[in-house]
């Protein structure tokens, strides 16, 4: 089968590689039927971080169908629909135990402990995966686990009569402008370097497109205080101009992944009462994200960038690299078998 693997920094290869056996104890095999491209993907690219395999099939973001379970497998089906929680705890520790497995202390993802999703098939822990409507697009069940990720963000900020900044219109920060479109009460504002990313987040969520300068977001937040924000651009600097236009109370749902340090007066926290909430992965999200799936079908597939195949994704990852694209994300749709393209009396023929 055909699979992109990571073998170190900036050394992503797609090869023919043996299909999976029959699953272990506890594991399923999935066709793969999309993928999404993570930007902690090309973090992990760029930077090896999170390289503790070499080589690794890269690919958390995933929705497949299940051709094999091995044994004691009682919770998932061959034929069933399903994607894929992101998350490898160990189920041990004092977190796990109470339910904060997103904080596990010896936390893994998929695509980093176990092979991932940018392959034609993959084996995972039955324990990851659940199922989705046989009949929901498969480019919206692959976007299951970052709308997770971007929900998880939006519930740690506070209630607020104020106004919202999404900070980065990236996937997890345009998919937080969708879902506080949905939820929140107050004017939900954006901003982003990229101004076509930008605008069409705006046009699918009806967000207010704003420049991060003080005078602008006075404007903007005449009647409304900014009291709360998603910072999802993982830029020191943008932070700090975020730090400086949010209102007195104000909380920040940190979720970008950054580079470097900050340097603040921790007394301008303290006096202003600002709030900074780190927020990472997700908690107990991702089945309340599947449900949403059905009703932001529309909406998701209006965010998507392009998609490709698996040949294209070094390229892929270059192009995201560059900033390039005016969407949320790259999506990876796998070769269809031969029974379901447009020649289905050949299925099942050497050809």
């Amino acid at each position: 089968m055909k699979a992109a693997r990571l073998y170190g920094p900036g050394d992503l290869r797609v090869e023919d590689i043996a299909a999976p056996d029959v699953p272990d104890a506890g594991w399923v095999k999935l066709k793969v039927d999309a993928a999404g491209i993570c930007g902690s993907d090309l973090h992990n690219f760029r930077t090896g971080q999170w390289i503790s395999r070499s080589p690794s099939t890269a690919g958390h973001e995933l929705t497949g169908t299940v051709i094999a379970v091995g044994e004691g497998v009682d919770t998932i089906a061959i034929g069933d629909r399903v994607v894929a929680d992101s998350r490898f705890w160990c189920g041990e520790c004092a977190q796990c135990r109470c339910g904060g497995r997103h904080l596990c202390t010896s936390l893994g993802f998929v695509g980093e402990i176990c092979d991932g999703g940018f392959a034609e098939q993959a084996v995972l822990p039955a324990r990851l995966l659940h199922r989705v409507d046989a009949a929901l697009d498969v480019r919206v069940a692959a976007m299951a686990e970052p709308l997770a990720v971007a929900l998880h963000a939006v519930r740690r900020l506070p209630k607020t009569a104020g106004s919202v900044l999404v900070l980065g219109c990236g996937t997890i920060g345009g998919l937080a402008a969708l879902l506080l479109s949905r939820t929140f009460a107050g004017t939900v504002l954006i901003a982003d370097r990229n101004q076509a990313r930008c605008a069409r987040v705006a046009r699918v969520t009806g967000a207010t497109i704003v420049d991060l300068d003080p005078h602008a977001i006075a404007s903007a937040t005449a009647n409304t205080p900014l009291l709360a924000a998603v910072e999802a651009t993982g830029s020191i600097a943008a932070l700090g101009q975020l730090l400086g236009v949010l209102g007195p109370g104000g909380t920040i749902a940190m979720v970008g992944i950054f580079h470097g340090r900050l340097d603040i007066d921790p007394n301008m926290l303290v006096e202003r009462e600002i709030a900074l909430l780190g927020c990472h992965a997700f908690a107990g999200e991702l089945p309340d994200a599947i449900r949403m799936l059905g009703d932001l079908s529309e909406p998701l597939i209006s965010l998507i960038d392009r998609e490709i195949g698996l040949d294209d994704v070094p390229a892929a990852y270059q192009r995201l690299l560059a900033g390039q694209g005016d969407g949320l994300k790259t999506i990876i749709r796998m070769r269809q078998p031969l029974e379901h393209s447009r020649f289905p009396m050949l299925a099942g023929k050497d050809i």
